[in-house]
């Protein structure tokens, strides 16, 4: 179960924002489309990654098999890709939690509550990987149940003339040019790999944590994206870090209690 919160909740932001940028390159379709070829990489992905976790089971992660296979310049490479994914990855988080608190407190700026969120998070990482672990567990249970709860809300407006209006406006090159944000949809649940050292019976649980989990992302990515694009016009939420509240302030009204 840790694995799995581990897994869904490095990722799980991605669900919230970010990937409505892919369809300000795209249209839904076209983003559809790239999302549906990055699934299918990642899939393969986790499964290449559970081999390589299970065998070497130790916290380098990807710098770790790179370094065995292909020596200390390739593990040189793979370990600064990794370090920059995922120091640049937390505070691209932050900033959105700082436009999330925003959209509810417009006089709250956006950059100094997303260095606030930034240094509570890495204190409460510091405690240790116990406290940390059981944070993650709960947040990410959290964050599920709000997906879930998200596109119960916004199913029963979903229209298909509204998904599918000027829905491929680059045609393939479109596609293509929505990858990196179809990447963001899963990007760093490889991080389970980080955390080999702590698990008990790898060669039986670190399979469980990463299929779960990706299923569990797989599921609510391509839900969120198509039940949200059905609600307006799509070209309305394609440049905003806070998609979901502003989808479903469409549909509630923006002083809706659910809505904040």
């Amino acid at each position: 179960i840790h694995l799995w919160a581990i897994g869904v909740g490095l990722v799980i932001s991605g669900e919230y924002f970010g990937w409505d940028y892919g369809w300000g390159v795209a249209g839904t379709i076209g983003f559809l489309i790239a999302t549906l070829v990055i699934t299918l990489l990642y899939i393969t992905f986790i499964f290449s990654f559970t081999e390589l976790t299970t065998s070497i089971p130790q916290a380098g992660g990807p710098f770790t098999y790179t370094h065995r296979a292909m020596g200390p310049f390739g593990g040189l490479v793979a370990g600064y890709a990794t370090a920059v994914e995922f120091l640049l990855a937390t505070p691209a988080i932050a900033f959105a939690l700082g436009n999330y608190l925003h959209f509810l407190h417009p006089s709250l700026p956006v950059l100094g509550s997303g260095i606030a969120f930034y240094v509570l998070l890495t204190i409460i990482n510091l405690l240790g990987i116990k406290e940390s672990a059981l944070f993650s567990l709960i947040i990410t249970l959290l964050a599920v149940v709000e997906l879930l709860i998200y596109m119960g809300i916004v199913g029963p407006s979903f229209k298909a003339s509204n998904f599918m209006h000027n829905a491929m406006p680059a045609g393939w090159l479109g596609v293509f040019a929505a990858l990196p944000f179809a990447i963001w949809l899963y990007v760093c649940i490889e991080g389970i790999a980080m955390v080999a050292e702590e698990v008990k019976e790898p060669s039986r649980n670190i399979p469980k944590g990463y299929i779960s989990a990706m299923l569990t992302l797989a599921l609510l990515a391509i839900g969120v994206m198509v039940l949200t694009g059905g609600i307006t016009d799509w070209k309305a939420l394609s440049a905003i870090d806070y998609p979901l509240p502003e989808a479903i302030g469409i549909v509630l009204g923006k002083q809706s209690g659910i809505t904040k």
